[in-house]
């Protein structure tokens, strides 16, 4: 298996949307409404959405590929483009999806430590995320990457409130 990572570039949107509505969908929409799902879909993956994203310079999204096939993707925001206040000393990832076929090969991994590699090379002291407190298989995979839980914030799935557990790595 040959895997690579590539930037998001401007060029990119329209995969970066279709991706980004894939992956969401196969995540989680045998838990949500179908009405929560495509109101959430619209909005957070609507190309106006995702091009203010990806000029925004506090934000990156990468590509990763598995055989030359795009497998999924990852978000991460520093600054002011995180979606909670955490500090200048922290890395938010705000989104980690990989393709439902292509499960349990690791390339979850592989973007998790891209985001650890971006917060390290940029002086970050830690790393955070959102993560539904329903998803307990990606609960799982972050407390064996060594993330804890910190808090939790209130995530909407169209008009519905949902918790997502914070947790969070101490990379000093």
């Amino acid at each position: 298996m040959t895997i690579s990572i590539k930037k998001c570039k401007f060029e990119d949107l329209g995969l970066l949307q279709e991706i980004s509505v894939e992956t969401f969908n196969e995540t989680f929409m045998n838990q949500n409404s179908s009405e929560n799902m495509k109101a959430y879909l619209e909005k957070a993956f609507h190309l106006k959405q995702l091009e203010k994203e990806l000029s925004n310079i506090s934000s990156e999204f990468y590509f990763i590929y598995s055989n030359e096939e795009i497998a999924g993707y990852l978000k991460v925001n520093t600054n002011d483009a995180q979606s909670e206040i955490m500090g200048h000393d922290s890395l938010e990832i705000e989104r980690i999806y990989i393709r439902k076929k292509l499960h349990k090969q690791g390339l979850g991994k592989y973007l998790l430590n891209k985001a650890i590699e971006i917060a390290i090379e940029r002086n970050k002291e830690k790393i955070w995320l959102g993560v539904w407190e329903k998803n307990e298989s990606a609960i799982t995979f972050y407390k064996k990457m060594e993330f804890v839980q910190t808090g939790a914030h209130s995530f909407y799935m169209g008009d519905e409130e949902q918790i997502d557990f914070i947790m969070t790595k101490t990379l000093i």
